[in-house]
């Protein structure tokens, strides 16, 4: 039996939060129970929407105000928060005792106040020091969470830190009155590998040093396997699994946590679609009965839609509610497990992509770059060459700041005016100024998919003139029969019913958001598409369902894509080759399985070291690589074959020692 580290701090016992919206009652969280020990860490994983950042508010009292708790009990060092009925009492726990980091550090931070300022004043509230004292201790927490010239940092503001470097003031801030427990709400979401690992390390090392407890809420499982000792899975607005992180990955036992892990593309097979949970959560506003997840679950039994499952043990150290653990059911769960190992043997990998017979689409022949900032002129992208064949994917990945999304919007001719060398589609130049009827052709080819969908879809107009826009605008329909036809086909493809015309982007989730969005690039049945990051803002399940949506439409469409991402994991299931991008300049180009057995350049290895494995075993073990080299002097490097149809920028005597090392 696994030892806990410590006394326990925090127990959360049958939690019941209710809301008040519009006249309505919505149980968010419908009785969640929690131990937290000194110096461990417990993750909390699930989809949006599953309670896990409500749940973990309720610790530090920050409800909103149509929130209340209204059952069990919150045991902090064996004091019941739940009665708390001030603010003051909240504020002898909440920062000080308990802390917490938000996903987006932009939000936490007032971007017209100094950095330093705004974590002094968490000192001086808290410990009545004086601004001198508060100042000095700030340097030393700027020092302490790795941000270099912290005197000179400390006088900068927000929008001058890169979102790693801001996410680690946050984290300052937090730690500033050295609490007890930590709460970080999905702290690297939206970072880059190689930034979410520098994060994972940091919030691990000071854990030790302060001897901290750390709540780790997020839906990336391979984040969990990194940083947690227990693991509590988490589903509308309950606790349904709970366990040692190890024992959990590698036995999972509701049928919620097996869907999550099988939704994992390290998982999935190369050619055929990703597990995907089907239907939606349930509706909070209405009673739950039987296991909440029955409704999505292809093998629920009878009982499952009857009457909630008790918590079933399956060691001393972990537990699940499902009857399926049940001794009546026994037989049932025998026959459930030989059907999954079949399901899974019968799959062997799609053939890889033919390039000796492929024929090039889209051409990038030295392509730079060039932003104005101020007096200044900054070289986005630098001398980037490429082809694209059709029918491929061909995966750009890289650091936030690399120049990714700046390639795309140049292929796109969303930039004009800075945009050096030559893009070409379909052999013609597409980057010089094009008349009307070449633009309006264009368009019509090549189509782009946005990271952010909420941001890209027009908030005040229904789903039917979102996927028609396109349609109007190059008069791509007969009569109005002809384009209500042509939308309800693109919705039927992208997996959404025609009910769904006459509602507004708010009223879906964020994954049916991305397919809305899918479908109005679509609808214009365009030949190339640049997806980019389509993906990192989704849950793993409905990241599996856009997945398996992107590679269907490609087989049935003959899409060709650039798919502009920082999830290797999605990189590596969905790409026929990948392309790596530094500071603006293309280091290494190949196959998507020579790359990630065979990487060359130093940058690459770093990225590919970065990535988060969802396996405790391997991340526990693991040796993050780094690179950050002193002066990137590009004297005398070059575009090099090291292998077949294996590229990287590098010296010839770089390229030799490289080639030396992985042979």
């Amino acid at each position: 039996m696994k030892e806990h580290k410590g006394p326990l701090l925090l127990a959360a016992k049958d939690i019941v939060v209710k809301f008040n919206l519009r006249g309505q009652e919505l149980t968010a969280i419908r009785g969640a129970s929690l131990d937290v020990y000194e110096g461990e860490t417990v993750a909390i994983v699930g989809e949006s929407g599953s309670g896990k950042s409500v749940f973990t508010k309720t610790f530090i009292g920050m409800l909103d105000a149509n929130g209340k708790v209204e059952g069990g009990e919150l045991l902090f060092h064996g004091e019941d928060m739940t009665r708390y009925d001030t603010e003051n009492q909240w504020l002898k726990v909440r920062g000080k005792k308990i802390a917490m980091v938000f996903q987006d550090p932009m939000t936490s931070l007032n971007p017209v106040r100094m950095i330093g300022e705004q974590i002094a004043e968490v000192i001086i509230w808290h410990f009545h020091k004086s601004h001198d004292e508060a100042k000095k201790e700030t340097v030393e927490l700027l020092t302490k969470v790795g941000i270099d010239e912290p005197e000179r940092r400390y006088r900068q503001y927000p929008g001058e830190f890169s979102g790693g470097m801001r996410q680690r003031v946050v984290i300052a801030a937090a730690i500033a009155c050295r609490p007890e427990i930590l709460i970080c709400d999905e702290p690297t979401t939206a970072l880059d590998v190689t930034v979410q690992a520098q994060v994972l390390n940091l919030i691990k090392a000071l854990q030790r040093e302060m001897g901290m407890s750390v709540v780790f809420i997020t839906h990336d499982l391979g984040v969990v396997a990194n940083v947690a000792d227990w693991m509590a899975v988490m589903y509308a607005g309950k606790i349904i699994e709970y366990g040692e992180v190890g024992e959990v990955f590698h036995q999972p036992e509701h049928p919620y946590t097996k869907a999550l892990l099988r939704s994992l593309p390290q998982l999935g097979v190369k050619g055929h679609d990703l597990y995907a949970i089907q239907g939606t959560p349930p509706n909070l506003f209405k009673e739950i009965r039987g296991d909440a997840f029955a409704p999505r679950n292809p093998d629920a039994m009878k009982i499952d839609f009857l009457e909630e499952a008790p918590a079933f043990p399956v060691s001393e150290t972990h537990w699940a509610r499902t009857w399926l653990l049940s001794p009546q059911a026994k037989a049932f769960r025998e026959a459930l497990i030989k059907k999954e190992a079949e399901t899974r043997s019968v799959q062997t990998p799609a053939l890889p992509f033919d390039y000796e017979q492929a024929e090039p689409l889209l051409s990038v022949r030295d392509l730079s770059v060039h932003f104005k900032l101020g007096s200044s002129r900054v070289k986005a992208v630098d001398h980037v060459t490429f082809d694209i064949y059709k029918g491929e994917t061909l995966s750009l990945v890289g650091e936030s700041g690399s120049g990714k999304t700046t390639i795309g919007r140049a292929i796109m001719s969303i930039y004009t005016g800075n945009v050096e060398g030559d893009i070409s589609f379909k052999g013609r130049k597409i980057n010089r100024k094009l008349n009307k009827k070449e633009r309006g052709k264009l368009h019509m080819e090549i189509q782009m998919i946005f990271q952010d969908p909420m941001a890209s879809l027009n908030d005040r107009a229904k789903v039917d003139y979102i996927i028609s826009e396109g349609l109007y605008n190059y008069h791509l329909f007969e009569n109005e029969q002809d384009r209500l036809a042509k939308v309800e086909k693109m919705l039927a493809e992208v997996g959404l019913t025609s009910d769904f015309m006459t509602r507004f982007p708010h009223e879906f989730s964020g994954g049916q958001r991305q397919r809305i969005g899918i479908a109005r690039s679509l609808v214009m049945n365009p030949d190339f598409v640049v997806a980019d990051e389509p993906i990192s803002a989704l849950d793993v399940s409905i990241r599996a369902q856009v997945i398996n949506l992107l590679n269907r439409m490609k087989k049935e469409r003959g899409l060709t894509y650039l798919f502009i991402a920082h999830d290797l994991s999605a990189v590596r299931f969905i790409s026929d080759r990948i392309a790596v991008i530094y500071r603006g300049r293309l280091v290494e180009l190949a196959t998507c399985e020579e790359l990630f057995s065979r990487p060359l350049h130093p940058y690459t290895k770093a990225l590919l070291s970065a990535a988060p494995y969802p396996d405790p075993d391997v991340e526990k073990n693991k040796a993050v690589l780094s690179y950050h080299p002193e002066r990137e002097s590009r004297e005398g490097k070059e575009w090099i074959e090291a292998f077949p149809f294996h590229f990287l920028y590098a010296t010839r005597e770089e390229a030799e020692k490289y080639v030396h090392e992985n042979i």
